[in-house]
């Protein structure tokens, strides 16, 4: 044993490290008049600052100390804990010290971006003191080790769920991978091309699916839903059912292309892999990981909007493209409803950034506030199409932002306007109004432009075409069994955008695609790849470790009550023989209900004891 690893069960030596966090703290809190003040705080060893705690030489600092002035608790006072909490454990690991004897004092988000100047210090020194005060009474713990199945379960058999089996496939891992419909391909089987490749969406989905139905260590369940899941990272029971199918129009899909199309893509059908359930059948499955691949819904028009469902000539975008896809004729004008297109208008933003107060809500009272991302460069790319395809048409794009973020793709909107398509700003307040004529053209869209400098703008046209965005897809069934975090926006939550972008807070569930946020077909891949590499990483050993902030019973002072298990959210406490509750460590979360109503003060969530929560209050009193 190293002599910091002795220095822990000793005298706590403790060492506060304070982030200037390159002046969003340091602007606002005196920083070295704090490391100053916090210095002569018993059992502090050192005391300093730093302009990126985080950077290396900041973690250099810390390890540095460790092994040169034997401080055998860390205590870092910079930005929230859930940014760079691993940062700082793994630093502190590899100076050879348990990385639990730590403390974060988050001093960013909790001070200086709230309180400015003598206020913002001195609610700095109160909340390193309480930090100080937990670390002292820090123990050494040990991560929790799960033994982990190398089987995971990718639920979806999107373009998204498809990449990430055949990338866990790779890595050696079994997979079943479920899909409610008899296709696979989900909302990708419904484009023709996409961006900025040009590639056909039905090859990009026919070598994904070819690849997985022949891979030996990928189980394809179409016609299958997950209907229970219990257990934990490591160790899920997915209880799945599967059953024919019911669905007029999956049936109707079947009959049309036969038994002998099994391995086929089928435009805007998807893929068929044939093994199609002949009756219900039930069946259990143990997995490492679940990886949702989810998908989205795509935004129906309500009745009468931009007037959808009151004339037949405004359809969706996805409409207008399988009628140029299915459109063979080589006519000079594309066909609607048996007469030609000679004008065009496309609306951007149907479904998207509602307001509130202009757009009106669901029936649920909920507004899609959020960009979907994917619109404009599809509108743009279906326009290139009808000005290549159909070089007499006139295209009229009514804007209120083009947002063609991706790259390359600024170039859709060069080569639109390059090819005489007419843009139109419009704002929210002032969105386009169709209206039905008796004239040439069965359609007038009138609309205040600003880009030119509001004039009111009037154009008859043939066919209107509705941008709709992405919403999340109806998930709600596994949402409430598992208890998923879900966003505002009502997407599927990751812990965070940039340190851990593809995990949930469920321990073991990861993202793939756009049931996490509206993504383009390479993005859904990518989020695919990361989630699979996650998988990988995590069932590698056979084995995962787990933080052990979890509740421990004191059998000495448990009476076994019961009242513990009762109120337990995870059903992670059992009564054992002997009439002690014990906790499973693997299923607990750390949420402490379990504390809140021992009497007899018998359980404590490691890391977040009593007496540590008492010795902060008296420090926070004392400054």
């Amino acid at each position: 044993m190293s002599e910091t690893k002795k220095n822990a069960a000793d005298e706590a030596r403790v060492g506060v490290y304070i982030c200037h966090c390159g002046g969003n703290i340091s602007d606002h809190v005196d920083v070295e008049t704090v490391a100053e003040v916090v210095r002569n705080i018993p059992g502090v060893v050192v005391s300093h600052t730093n302009m990126f705690m985080c950077s290396d030489p900041g973690q250099e600092l810390i390890q540095d100390d460790i092994k040169k002035s034997g401080i055998n608790r860390v205590v870092v006072a910079s930005c929230a804990p859930s940014l760079h909490e691993t940062t700082f454990r793994g630093a502190i690991s590899r100076a050879d010290m348990n990385p639990y004897l730590y403390e974060h004092a988050n001093i960013r988000e909790q001070d200086s971006w709230v309180h400015h100047g003598d206020p913002a210090t001195n609610k700095a020194i109160t909340l390193i003191a309480a930090a100080i005060a937990k670390a002292r009474n820090l123990e050494p713990l040990a991560p929790i080790r799960v033994n982990a199945a190398n089987h995971a379960t990718v639920i979806g058999g999107g373009i998204a769920g498809l990449r990430a089996a055949v990338d866990l496939a790779k890595n050696g891992i079994k997979v079943a991978l479920i899909e409610k419909s008899p296709f696979l391909g989900g909302n990708a089987s419904q484009l023709d091309r996409v961006f900025p490749t040009g590639e056909k969406a039905g090859d990009l989905i026919h070598s994904l699916a070819t690849a997985a139905m022949k891979d030996p260590n990928i189980t394809i369940c179409p016609c299958t839903e997950v209907t229970g899941v219990e257990g934990y990272i490591g160790n899920f029971t997915i209880k799945i059912s599967s059953k024919p199918p019911t669905d007029t129009e999956a049936r109707q899909k079947l009959a049309k292309i036969g038994s002998a199309a099994t391995g086929s893509f089928h435009p805007f059908t998807g893929f068929y892999p044939g093994n199609i359930p002949a009756a219900d059948k039930e069946e259990s499955l143990t997995s490492g990981v679940i990886i949702f691949a989810t998908g989205f819904a795509l935004y129906q028009p309500r009745q009468g909007e931009f007037g959808y469902g009151d004339n037949k000539e405004v359809i969706t975008l996805r409409q207008l493209i399988r009628l140029m896809a299915e459109d063979q004729t080589g006519a000079s004008a594309l066909n609607f409803n048996g007469r030609p297109v000679r004008r065009v208008a496309m609306i951007h933003c149907v479904g998207s950034r509602q307001i509130p107060g202009i757009h009106e809500a669901d029936e649920n009272d909920y507004m899609n506030e959020y960009c979907s991302r994917t619109c404009c460069t599809a509108t743009l790319q279906a326009a290139l199409e009808i000005k290549d395809r159909y070089p007499g048409t006139q295209v009229l794009d009514f804007y209120r932002d083009i947002r063609t973020y991706g790259h390359n793709q600024e170039d859709y909107y060069q080569r639109a306007s390059e090819q005489n398509v007419l843009f139109f700003r419009y704002e929210p307040e002032d969105s386009p109004v169709i209206t039905r004529t008796s004239g040439e053209f069965p359609l007038k869209i009138t609309v205040i432009d600003k880009l030119t400098f509001n004039e009111e703008i009037e154009a008859e046209v043939d066919l209107v075409v509705l941008a709709t965005g992405m919403q999340a897809a109806n998930i709600s069934n596994l949402v409430e069994m598992m208890k998923l975090p879900v966003g505002s926006d009502k997407f599927l939550q990751e812990v965070h955008p940039k340190l851990r972008p593809v995990e949930m807070a469920n321990g073991g569930i990861l993202l793939a695609g756009t049931c996490q946020a509206p993504m383009d077909i390479n993005e859904a891949c990518n989020a695919a790849q990361a989630a699979a590499a996650k998988a990988a990483s995590l069932l590698g050993n056979g084995y995962v470790e787990l933080d052990p902030f979890v509740a421990r019973v004191n059998p000495d002072k448990c009476q076994g009550s019961g009242a513990c298990v009762t109120e337990c959210p995870e059903k992670a406490i059992r009564m054992r023989e002997d009439g002690k509750a014990e906790v499973n460590p693997a299923l607990c979360t750390g949420c402490g209900m379990c504390v809140a109503v021992c009497a007899e003060n018998a359980i404590d969530v490691q890391g977040w004891t009593l007496k540590q929560y008492e010795d902060m209050i008296d420090a926070i009193v004392q400054f």
